[in-house]
């Protein structure tokens, strides 16, 4: 019966299916520091399935896919503080980025922009997840191809600072060759998320 209330309570998502244990203020934020800090945690993980791309300094990754889950699964704020955490812990040295890089110097550089993506498809993802998004296979892959659309619309761009080539230069490194696994991902997020739901549902 304690799961009850999250479960019907209007622009719930995922993680507050998860009662905060003896339900006090106090108890809550510290679940939600839990799942702030694991969210970063699982796409830091996710992060080293890398793949290098031929003449791209972008690789494929499972990061991207575990970015837009976190994001769905927690909700605006905590799903974009999660993804803040993981830019900038990163970047302080934490070994999280791709093939177990960090900092935001040499090849983690070019590919930072697509991680500072992750904070805004993280805010976007989950504010539509507050609206149900992530509830219905076709709500949900509309959800995860903006939040794909929010992180090229960063990512892209920050390449062709860092790489000095042109914007089309950069789509044709950083955003043309992952079309397709992408759209695995939205496939397989598609499956996940509204299943999630079902079974917190029943439970």
């Amino acid at each position: 019966m304690s799961l009850a209330a999250p479960i019907v309570r209007p622009g719930a998502v995922l993680a507050d299916l998860l009662p905060a244990a003896g339900a006090t203020r106090g108890r809550a934020l510290v679940r939600d520091a839990a799942l702030v800090l694991g969210g970063a945690a699982f796409t830091g993980l996710a992060a080293q399935l890398s793949v290098p791309v031929p003449g791209s300094p972008v690789p494929v990754t499972g990061q991207t896919l575990a970015a837009l889950l976190v994001g769905t699964a927690l909700g605006t704020s905590r799903g974009a503080a999660s993804m803040a955490l993981y830019l900038l812990a990163g970047i302080a040295g934490v070994p999280w980025f791709q093939g177990g890089s960090s900092g935001a110097t040499g090849a983690v550089l070019y590919t930072l922009g697509y991680v500072v993506g992750f904070v805004v498809a993280g805010a976007l993802v989950g504010a539509l997840a507050r609206r149900g998004a992530d509830r219905s296979p076709l709500r949900t892959a509309g959800a995860m191809a903006l939040g794909n659309l929010a992180i090229y619309a960063v990512g892209v761009p920050w390449l062709a600072v860092a790489a000095h080539v042109s914007l089309a230069q950069a789509a044709s490194l950083g955003l043309y060759p992952f079309l397709l696994g992408d759209a695995l991902k939205i496939a397989i997020a598609t499956g996940l998320l509204p299943a999630a739901w079902k079974l917190g549902l029943r439970r």
